[in-house]
């Protein structure tokens, strides 16, 4: 019930003495009526401030009536009617000094201050009815009505005092309770209290009250802030017993700021200026039985709020409060009491449109706006509803609710469910306020800075909190929250885009589709034209046409102007930058007394967050809570623009653990100041703001479907403005430190754990650079994902797929499947202090520094802030546990391996600046990137077993297969980034160095792969695949460190000398057959094709190949002798063409002399040391500048497996041990050059050759024969009780030794065959030494100039340094090999046909290149040759685009054809598309090939181009390039028969050394040496078994010093493709020759096996017309004279060249089709050779020979080979051979005769001028010289036709 101090009857507002409680009892009707005018009463109360009132005119009527009765029986009583009626015109009360003056009547639509109440016009009607009997049951009842115009009522202070002192003197008349008059007449509740204050034994009161008031204005004046003004244009009131009515109709309050003049005009609401609140209509009903309020506000409702506005309201109410209980006589306290007794009310609110206005500045403000809204609130809950409530900030629509429902509930059956969830909560039941939304957005313009508006009304929240809010009242008894459960179907969070950018990309594609329609009209007026041409002809005339397409023209203009301007008429423009989307969320946040309080919240905050060190002096928090939160939502999706593809995608997402929210204390350092404006009198009111952030702590754990995330480097420019968008949502900290960077950020604010069980996770990392591309992606699948987030740390389980996604036929292909991978992300971050003591970290407001820290620049985070980040990724895979094991496995494909490499180049490519600088007003400091920020990177893999596969194409044809059993590899990286020279900002380069490799792999296993499905399919069907073995090894180590030797290291001691990179292979088993090589070959040949069209294609292709004649004659003015040093180092390097010295031509000249005049046979070393130690490869390994040994490879008990294809059986290559070592050594200057050397040492030990003994394949041909290990091991003791180890024949060579076929068992278990050693344990070294001008940058600053040479000085010519000369050198020491015919044929057939292997296609290839080089040099203009090259690279080109449309087309109908019914079609289709792109695929293959031809001729005809214009130039060194060195110190071969053991005979040489120089002029020479060389004669009852044939020196004390054969040759670059040898000489030492018929029969089926030596096939003369180089056979020709004659040596270079003549055109070959002179060019150069100078010096020979008869016997028959020299001939090498063997065969027939004859033989002058002949007459002896003749040098002095061979004609 209303209290009755509160709630008044309408007679109870007159004061007593007017209504006494009895009167007169009168049966007659009585009739009052009265006039009053001109009334002024002037009253002054003691030292009160007088007051006057009074009025114009009133009247009173009052009505005593009775009821006429008609029955006078009835029982009913007599009623009775009084009334009573009341008019007043013109009233007015005036307050203060003054007013007792007479003053001017009050004037209309004005208000005077001072003037406390005006009334123009009052009328009040009232009726009483009641029966007239006091026992009458009936009850009475009170009708009032009431209208007022013209209302004015000011509430001042100075009215108060007085109404006080009157109401003081009515108390003292005796009144214990008086009636206040200042509750006005139209309070609806004065008829409540009537009828409550009777008992109930009485009679209820009826009344009906009706009150109309119209320009209803109140001021309220306060002494300090002006007034206040409330205008009612019209109120009305109707109340009765059972419920009150008010309606108003035009309100508004309005401020007053000062009160300057004495009026105030009084206008209607409409016209009221600046309102602040502004009410057009409301309604309010009050229901007295069910205590409902309600409000009805169907029309606007407008507030407009300000912080000065809000600060006059206050001030008001505070001094009305005041007056108020200076009236009532009451205490604040007793006030507060009265405000809690409307509990219980039921309240309805309903509005229409809202406006609820907050300007938190000048600029900014907040708008709230609905359309409607409806609040009721019943039995203690609350239900509001509005069916769109938008929050607008600063004229922007930022937040909008559609249809929004919130529900508070005492309790909630609900959230006991919710509870439940939640074993940890104590707290059974708690408030629950529930907030259903079905649509929810939140959108960002674009460029909005909308922190400034946020951060101003957080400002101003707390300016009103501080003001209506003391402090005292926190200390009480805080009330649990209650719980929030948040319903949402759909909501939205956008960033708009920039306009321009929107129109200026969708222009853009309205252009692009404008020139296609534009074409497409072209090509209609075309076709037009061309018929009204053939129509007309020459009639129509050329004018006409011009117009036609003039105005075709404009149309395209017209069109195109049409459709921009109709481009947003049926599609919106878009306008998102950014929009994320959440769909059916429920969000629930539970609150618990567990957890709630400070100290509760510590507790939960140091139990979420273990591994940050909490504070000893504890930790205040100005906010906490805590939380328990789960939600649900079935769809999160985030998109950027319009792109095709979400940035995130998420489905069906649950979630729940605990949530906390706190906010440090900043104390007084860290609170900054925000000023308010209040404007005066309060002035500026300043408002402490906490600075410290709020952090989150969590432990949530999650369950989820799907999760997808997307990112490629081309969404990086919307992504940067997306960065710039959320800057505009926080406001920049007012700390002066280096804002932190978001890695450094997240560290601050986010704590604790989250774990993730994803059932299928995502990730497609974009390949290019269309960010609309949906189908060039790198995903990353894994399936059944458990994601834990700790601090520090990301763990990722389950099964990883990696696809490489492409628009092709390899787009669903795995390309990495990694099944129960366990991968963590470990981060350390490096910090000045402790990384995860983020409750240290203390902000500081900008005022506070100087109190801080002084000296050095302000750093609030210094101690927290991350320098760099060190990242270890661990990889673990585990065996699964199920039955069906799944093993790693890996799937390359060529076209994958491309594609990685333009995905890397598209990931690494620099990202550029977007809006940024002052045009855009961003002039922030570039943000580091999380790539730069990392220090160092370590990576660690473990497997059980892995299976990696690479096809070189989709249709398999030719792959490799590694496996691997168990297997460890970590790597450490570090990073280093350096600035860039020079004066404009540029980013730093990153540089990664690998610091750290350790690598361990066991049971390796290689295959090469290949089937025979063809190429060109475009999917492959159960293909046949075949295996072959490549090669295998137990276990591999791999270890690199980055140990820059700044200590010294001792050079002898290799194998412990600190190495980069360490390599060791054990057990290394490789085999190398033919469809190995040709498997790997198809491999090369792939990569090599891909690689070249690459080049080729490339920009880079034609560059650098301009020859500009300026800058030859620039290079002509140089000095060649004088070399500054600084030219030196900053001139680039060019390699020396034609550099030939006067001193070195004196030298070389010199030389040539003493070679050409020497007539010894013994060729001398210069040096006295051994040949091994005069290399120049071992010298330049062994010096002692070595700054980095990085590679030292290590092999232990390698064997390698060599199978031929014409033979059957293999031969075994074993080493036990060897090393591979690599030096990199200082830069030094090589001839005014600085160049680094590099030298690669190899070192074999324990070399091994073994090879099979079975003539015919055996069964078990395709089984890998391998060696045991105990046969490779080097120094084994052997075991002599082993009956195996006895039969063995130990180490020597021809043992035999048993193979095995498994990989870990021995020999005794599987049945194999048994191998023979064939060369025994020997040792073998190489090196090989290259220059590089690139020069290692850390030792750049460590290089000296080069000394400057004195250029007057002559220069020695044996004293000259060495160049840098790039060198291989390969040395054996002593070999001892044994082999029997059918091993040596194996091992002809493996050199011939495995190892010097030539592609057919190879020649075919050289051939079109020497075509174009010969086109080349007829068409010598080099701008048609470069145009030629331009088109060819455009038409290879558009083949490469036509192939990948054809791909993509063709995938797409695969894909298509599983979801369509009419497969068939698509299946026909395919077929076409697959032979069209099978064309394509050859057309540009053969493009390609001729594009690289003519673009590799092209460069070397610049090159010689160039070297002709460098002619002219002064002549300078000429130096070697390149050398080449083979040395062997002894080796014995022993041929054996086929058993293996008996021997036939044994070779033996030493000292063999060959050398090859290359020098800067293309030229080269050749020089072969040999020590000596001997043949033995191991067949029984030999005559000769000692020396077959003997070459050695014949001096034994220079033995060291002197070689028994020396050829030297010196070539120079063909001319014209003719080979030129500018010098070729042999020299050989006295021959002795000791032969028996039946050793050279044997020797004869050793090497030539099936051969019958007696019986020869092919003629001398046949042999002449065999091509040498090709085998071909021509037509042979008439014998001419020249051929016939013989000739002696004085005529040789005459007789050379006719014979040459005559022998060339004997091998023209008969043209079968028409042949142009490019073939013809190509002929001569490819058969002919351009021979300067030839000598061959005298050879003496000593003779013995045994035939098979003993008729036939030669004894020490000494023989002179003649001197020949051959000057200036074209030959080819058969013509040289030729030649040879003519003028040999003549010189030896004659003195062999005359040797036989028993002649004296000629002296040998003699014998170079002239040959004599003669015959015997005895037949029988003529025959047996014949057999001589034929044996020694293949020929019969009787014929020359005969048919028998020589030792110098060709052998098949």
């Amino acid at each position: 019930m209303p209290s009755p101090s509160v709630l008044h009857s309408p007679l109870d507002c007159f004061p007593a003495p007017l209504f006494p409680r009895r009167l007169p009892h009168l049966d007659a009707p009585v009739m009052i009526s009265s006039s009053v005018s001109n009334v002024n009463v002037s009253v002054q109360l003691g030292d009160t401030t007088p007051f006057a009132l009074g009025f114009i005119s009133a009247h009173a009527e009052l009505q005593h009536l009775l009821d006429l009765k008609v029955d006078k029986d009835s029982s009913d009583t007599q009623n009775l009617h009084q009334r009573a009626s009341l008019s007043l015109d013109n009233f007015w009360w005036r307050v203060g000094q003054g007013s007792h003056i007479q003053q001017a009547p009050h004037p209309p639509g004005k208000h005077v201050w001072g003037e406390a109440l005006i009334l123009d016009t009052l009328n009040l009607q009232g009726s009483l009815n009641r029966a007239q009997s006091d026992s009458s049951s009936q009850s009475p009842s009170l009708n009032v009505e009431s209208s007022l115009k013209g209302l004015q009522v000011e509430l001042s202070e100075t009215c108060a005092l007085c109404l006080s002192r009157l109401l003081s003197l009515l108390r003292v008349a005796g009144d214990p309770q008086p009636q206040l008059p200042d509750v006005t007449p139209e309070s609806p509740s004065a008829d409540k209290s009537t009828k409550s204050n009777h008992s109930s034994s009485q009679l209820h009161l009826l009344f009906k009250l009706d009150c109309v008031l119209d320009d209803v204005n109140v001021f309220t004046v306060s002494n300090v802030a002006g007034a206040v003004s409330l205008r009612m244009d019209s109120v009305g009131i109707l109340s009765s017993a059972e419920n009150a009515r008010v309606s108003l109709r035009g309100s508004s309050v309005s401020l007053v700021k000062a009160l300057t003049e004495n009026m105030e005009t009084c206008c209607p609401t409409s016209q009221t200026v600046n309102p602040v609140l502004k009410l057009t209509a409301v309604t309010v009903w009050y229901h007295v039985t069910t205590h409902g309020l309600q409000v009805q506000c169907e029309e606007e409702f407008a507030v407009h709020w300000t912080p000065p506005d809000h600060m006059v309201l206050f001030q008001h109410l505070t001094e009305a409060q005041a007056c108020w209980r200076m009236l009532r006589g009451e205490t604040a306290e007793d006030g507060e009491a009265v405000l809690g007794q409307s509990r219980g009310l039921s309240l309805r609110v309903e509005m229409g449109s809202t406006r609820l206005t907050a300007h938190v500045s000048e600029e900014n403000y907040i708008l709230l706006h609905t359309d409607a809204f409806s609040l009721s609130k019943h039995a203690g809950s609350i239900h509001i509803r509005s069916p769109l409530l938008v929050f607008n900030f600063d004229g922007n629509n930022i937040v909008s609710f559609t249809e929004l429902d919130v529900e508070t509930h005492d309790e909630l059956t609900e959230m006991q469910l919710h509870r439940d969830a939640f074993p940890f909560l104590t707290t059974l039941h708690n408030r629950a306020w529930v907030v259903a939304c079905p649509s929810l957005s939140v959108e960002f313009p674009y460029q909005y800075n909308f922190s400034n508006t946020f951060d101003m009304a957080i400002g101003v929240q707390k300016w009103l909190k501080s003001l209506h809010l003391p402090h005292g009242r926190a200390s009480s008894e805080q009330r649990l929250p209650p719980d929030l459960v948040f319903k949402i179907s759909q909501f939205s969070f956008v960033f708009l885009d920039d306009v321009f950018e929107i129109k200026l990309r969708d222009n853009y594609e309205l252009m692009k589709d404008e020139s296609k329609e534009s074409a497409k009209r072209l090509q209609l007026l075309d076709k037009k034209v061309a018929e009204l041409r053939k129509q007309h002809g020459e009639l129509l005339p050329a004018r006409k046409i011009e117009e036609l397409y003039s105005s075709l023209e404009k149309k395209h203009i017209e069109i195109y102007i049409q459709r921009s301007r109709r481009l947003y008429a049926n599609t919106p423009m878009r306008k998102s930058l950014l929009t994320w989307t959440v769909s059916d969320l429920e969000l629930v946040a539970l609150a618990d007394r567990s957890f709630h309080g400070p100290e509760k919240v510590r507790e939960q905050l140091r139990d979420m967050d273990r591994i940050s060190p909490f504070p000893r002096d504890g930790l205040p928090l100005v906010v906490q809570w805590c939380r328990a939160v789960k939600f649900t939502l079935g769809a999160f999706l985030v998109r950027i623009r319009d792109y095709p593809r979400y940035l995130f995608e998420i489905r069906d997402w649950e979630l729940s653990g605990r949530l906390i929210g706190t906010e440090q204390d900043g104390q007084a350092r860290a609170h900054r100041k925000q000023t308010v404006p209040l404007g005066a009198p309060w002035g500026d009111v300043t408002v402490h703001r906490n600075m410290p952030p709020l952090k989150f702590y969590y432990d949530f754990k999650s369950d989820i479907s799907l999760y997808t995330i997307v990112w490629g480097p081309c969404w990086d420019p919307a992504w940067t403005l997306i960065g710039q968008s959320v800057d505009l949502l926080t406001k920049p900290s007012a700390d002066l430190s280096p804002p932190l960077a978001w890695w450094d950020k997240s560290r601050l604010l986010l704590h604790g754990r989250w774990v993730m069980n994803i059932d299928h996770a995502n990730l497609h990392q974009l390949a290019t650079e269309d960010p609309y591309n949906t189908t060039e992606n790198l995903h990353w699948e894994w399936t059944k994902l458990n994601f834990d987030w700790n601090p520090g740390q990301f763990l990722f389980k389950g099964n990883l797929d990696v696809n490489v996604r492409t628009a092709s036929k390899y787009d669903d292909i795995c390309f990495m499947h990694l099944p129960n991978l366990c991968m963590t992300l470990d981060l350390q971050w490096l910090c000045h202090g402790n990384p995860h003591d983020h409750h240290a970290v203390m902000v500081c407001c900008a005022e506070n520094i100087a109190d801080v820290i002084s000296g050095q620049p302000h750093d609030s985070y210094r101690a927290f802030r991350s320098e760099n980040l060190n990242l270890s990724i661990t990889m673990d895979l585990s065996q699964s546990c199920s039955t069906e094991p799944h093993e790693p496995r890996i799937l390359l494909y060529s076209s994958t391996l491309r594609w990685m490499q333009n995905f890397w180049a598209t990931w690494t490519s620099v990202s550029r600046p977007i809006c940024r600088g002052k045009l855009f007003h961003s002039l922030r400091p570039v943000r580091k990137k999380l790539g730069q920020h990392y220090k160092q990177m370590s990576y660690t893999a473990a497997f059980p077993q892995l299976q990696v596969h690479y096809w070189a194409s989709f249709a398999q044809q030719r792959g490799v297969q590694v496996e691997c059993n168990k297997g460890h590899v970590f790597t450490r990286g570090t990073q280093r980034l350096i600035p860039q020279a020079g004066t404009v900002m540029r980013r730093l380069i990153s540089e990664w160095n690998v610091t750290q490799m350790v690598s361990e792999l066991s049971q390796v296993t290689v295959h090469l792969m290949a089937s025979t499905w063809d190429e060109t399919a475009d999917h492959q069907i159960n293909a046949q695949v075949k295996k072959t073995h490549l090669l295998s090894l137990s276990s591999l180590s791999y270890q690199r460190q980055s140990n820059r030797m700044e200590e010294e290291v001792n050079p002898t001691d290799e194998t412990n000398a600190p190495y980069t990179h360490k390599l060791r292979l054990v057990d290394l088993r490789a085999s190398w057959t033919t469809i190995n090589r040709n498997i790997a070959f198809g491999l090369y040949d792939g990569y090599k094709k891909a690689s070249v069209l690459k080049r080729n294609l490339s920009t880079e292709a034609l560059k650098g190949l301009k020859i500009d004649a300026h800058l030859q004659t620039k290079k002509l003015k140089r000095s060649p002798s004088y070399h500054s040093p600084t030219t030196a180092l900053v001139t680039p390097v060019v390699p020396a063409v034609n550099r030939v010295e006067k001193s070195q031509n004196e030298g070389t000249s010199m030389l040539q002399k003493l070679i050409e005049e020497t007539d010894k046979f013994v060729v001398f070393s210069e040096e006295d040391s051994g040949v091994s130690d005069q290399l120049c490869g071992i010298a330049a390994c062994q010096t002692d500048d070595v700054f980095n040994r990085n590679w030292f490879i290590e092999l232990v008990n390698c064997q390698m497996m060599l199978r031929g294809t014409e033979t059957a059986g293999c031969v075994l290559v074993s080493a036990a041990k060897a090393q591979l070592l690599q030096c990199e050594h200082h830069p030094a200057w090589y001839n005014d050059t600085l160049k680094q050397k590099t030298t690669w040492t190899c070192l074999l030990d324990g070399m091994q050759y073994f090879a099979t003994m079975e003539l015919n394949p055996s069964e078990q041909q395709d089984k890998q024969l391998w060696l045991e290990v105990k046969n490779i091991e080097e120094h084994r003791e052997r075991n002599l009780d082993s009956v195996q180890e006895l039969m063995e024949s130990g180490q020597a060579v021809g043992g035999m030794v048993s193979t095995t076929t498994d990989w870990n068992q021995p020999a005794q278990v599987n049945e194999s065959q048994q191998v023979q050693r064939i060369i025994s344990r020997c040792s073998c070294r190489m090196h090989y030494i290259s220059y590089s001008h690139d020069i290692n940058p850390e030792l750049a600053t460590q290089i000296k100039p080069p000394d400057v040479r004195n250029s007057h000085e002559k220069e020695d010519l044996l004293k000259k340094q060495a160049g840098a000369v790039e060198t291989f050198t390969l040395i054996h020491h002593d070999l001892e090999i044994s082999t029997n015919p059918v091993q040596y044929a194996m091992i002809l057939d493996i050199v011939n046909n495995l190892l010097l292997h030539v592609e057919p296609r190879r020649k075919e290839h050289s051939e079109k290149k020497q075509r174009v080089r010969f086109q080349l040099e007829i068409s010598s203009n080099p701008e048609e040759q470069r145009s030629s090259i331009l088109h060819l690279q455009e038409a290879v080109r558009q083949h490469l685009a036509q192939i990948r449309r054809l791909e993509k087309q063709i995938y797409s109908n695969i894909r298509a054809q599983s979801d369509e019914a009419n497969s068939d079609e698509l299946m026909d289709i395919n077929m076409r598309l697959q032979n069209q792109l099978n064309q394509e695929k050859n057309d540009m293959q053969m493009k390609s090939e001729e594009l690289n031809i003519l673009i590799r001729c092209f460069k070397d005809f610049q090159l010689q181009r160039a070297n002709k214009l460098e002619l002219r130039k002064p002549p300078e060194d000429v130096g070697v390039v390149r050398r080449t060195e083979i040395y062997f110190a002894q080796a014995r071969w022993c041929l054996t028969e086929e058993d293996g053991q008996l021997g036939i005979a044994e070779l033996e040489l030493q000292r063999f050394m060959y050398s090859k120089l290359n020098k800067s002029d293309d030229t080269a020479e050749h020089l072969l040496e040999l020590g000596w060389f001997t043949m033995n004669n191991l067949l029984p009852n030999a005559a000769y078994k000692v020396n077959v044939v003997v070459l050695r020196p014949q001096s034994n004390c220079q033995a060291g010093r002197q070689f028994a054969l020396r050829i030297f040759s010196k070539v120079r670059p063909p001319v014209g493709g003719i080979s030129v040898k500018e010098h070729f000489e042999v020299n050989v030492v006295p021959l002795t020759i000791q032969l028996m018929y039946q050793f050279f029969k044997r020797m004869m089926g050793f090497f030539f096996p099936g051969r019958n030596v007696d019986e020869e096939d092919v003629t001398d003369e046949e042999d002449k017309f065999r091509m040498v180089t090709t085998g071909i056979p021509v037509k042979p020709r008439v014998p001419s004279e020249d051929t016939m004659g013989a000739m002696g040596p004085s005529k040789s270079i005459t007789q050379g060249l006719n014979r040459t003549a005559g022998v060339r055109r004997s091998f023209r070959k008969a043209p079968e089709h028409p042949v142009d002179d490019i073939d013809k060019m190509k002929e001569r150069a490819a058969m002919n050779n351009s021979f300067i100078y030839i000598k061959i010096p005298q050879v003496p020979l000593c003779v013995s020979y045994k035939g098979e008869k003993s008729s036939v016997d030669w004894k020490d028959l000494n023989l002179v080979l003649p001197c020949l020299e051959y000057h200036n001939n074209t030959w080819t090498w058969l013509d040289f051979a030729m030649a040879v063997k003519r003028d040999s065969r003549k010189a030896l027939v004659a003195q062999m005769i005359k040797e036989k004859l028993r002649l004296k033989p000629a002296s040998v002058v003699d014998l170079r001028g002239k040959v004599s002949e003669g015959k015997s007459d005895h037949n029988q002896q003529q025959q047996e010289e014949d057999e001589k003749a034929r044996l020694l040098i293949g020929l019969s002095t009787t014929d020359k036709s005969s048919s028998k061979k020589s030792i110098f004609s060709r052998r098949k």
